[in-house]
């Protein structure tokens, strides 16, 4: 009884996490080549598992264990693993539920891929994925789950700190001819960082309540060195949580973390409107730094969990390349909107009331901002 009421509170907190949240589930993946086969082992989120689950439309079962076994069999249909183009079927051989009071919700997966018989060892193995892609966040915005991944050949080579996702297949060329093994783990650090700026960006472009914020800050500023300043103190300020977080020095619940970002929100957009004299200068840039501590918390996500295990060189290209890919991301609304108010007061400079027009588009601006973080806010906290 307790199992299923925990299973219906979990699926009771996805459907308000779909409101907050950014649709990736992170996680992380090992995998060994074998001579005869490949051997995955699959660390994923609880909320990637429920996901699928409520999603997809199966929420008739009555323990958590029917829930961790139907993810698996759903991950060995969304896991498409191939050699020399061969395409290879799976097996799942075993399930790892949570541990009952583990501070990170996993559920890990150990799948098998064996060589079809009577062929060669390939030479190329290449993994793509699709977890997660068929169902909606949002209106042109699909779920999508990403993967940390660390490949090894047995008695081999080894390459990590791979990103793994719907857009990015990895490719790994074997090597049988084993005479001086180099088992030590290989690091691609341009190629690691190229794939974490661009799910920096794409973790921004999704995560509607970030966008909101910067949205609410660029609305009030009024010259470029104002927008410089405060969007400094914001990227300082996530920058800061975001590595402390991925470090596991700073953790806070998301019971805090998402109300706080949605409190963010509805808080600037309301400064704007109620106080617009106090949305400039050092008390904004406060504002601006003070929430951005609790975004940066929410940028880090499952990193942290998908992290564990690999090198600092590795946890240090990925900070500073995610971080990047996610200032490009805010830029995408920040200058463009910058774009658009001084575009309001050089239209509006001749008028007997220059500022009429640039004022009317911040308090609507505002107004439609404090709405929606309000609803957000509405979600987080039930």
């Amino acid at each position: 009884m307790i199992r299923c009421c925990f299973f219906f509170l979990g699926l009771l907190q996805l459907a308000v996490l779909t409101a907050v949240a950014h649709p990736v589930a992170q996680g992380a993946m090992e995998v060994v080549v074998r001579p005869d086969a490949i051997e995955v082992r699959a660390r994923v989120s609880t909320e990637e598992a429920f996901v699928a689950e409520a999603f997809g439309g199966k929420t008739t079962a009555q323990k958590l264990d029917d829930v961790w076994r139907r993810h698996g069999e759903y991950l060995l249909a969304h896991f498409h693993l191939a050699g020399d183009g061969v395409p290879l079927a799976g097996e799942l051989i075993g399930i790892t539920p949570p541990a009952p009071n583990a501070s990170s919700e996993r559920v890990s997966y150990d799948l098998r891929f064996p060589f079809p018989a009577g062929r060669a060892q390939p030479r190329t193995i290449v993994l793509q994925q699709d977890v997660l892609n068929e169902f909606i966040f949002a209106p042109g915005n699909r779920w999508e789950a990403s993967y940390i991944v660390r490949i090894t050949q047995q008695n081999g080579s080894a390459r990590e700190g791979l990103l793994f996702t719907s857009r990015e297949p990895l490719t790994f060329v074997c090597n049988w001819d084993l005479g001086s093994p180099d088992t030590a783990p290989h690091l691609n650090k341009w190629a690691m960082a190229a794939a974490f700026v661009r799910h920096g960006i794409r973790h921004i472009l999704s995560g509607y309540d970030h966008l909101l914020f910067i949205a609410g800050l660029v609305l009030a500023v009024r010259s470029l060195w104002d927008l410089v300043k405060v969007v400094t103190a914001f990227t300082l300020a996530h920058t800061l949580t975001l590595t402390l977080a991925v470090l596991d020095i700073v953790r806070l619940s998301n019971r805090i973390v998402e109300p706080m970002i949605a409190a963010s929100i509805v808080f600037v957009a309301a400064q704007n409107i109620l106080a617009p004299s106090r949305s400039r200068g050092w008390l904004r840039l406060a504002v601006a730094f003070g929430f951005g501590l609790f975004h940066g918390l929410g940028f880090a996500g499952g990193l942290l969990s998908a992290m564990e295990g690999m090198q600092g060189v590795a946890i240090a290209t990925a900070i500073v390349a995610f971080s990047l890919g996610v200032e490009l991301g805010h830029q995408v609304v920040a200058l463009p909107l910058f774009g658009v108010l001084k575009l309001t007061r050089a239209y509006s400079s001749g008028a007997a009331d220059p500022e009429w027009v640039p004022r009317w588009v911040t308090r609507m601006g505002s107004s439609a901002i404090c709405a929606a973080g309000l609803v957000y806010l509405v979600a987080a906290l039930r």
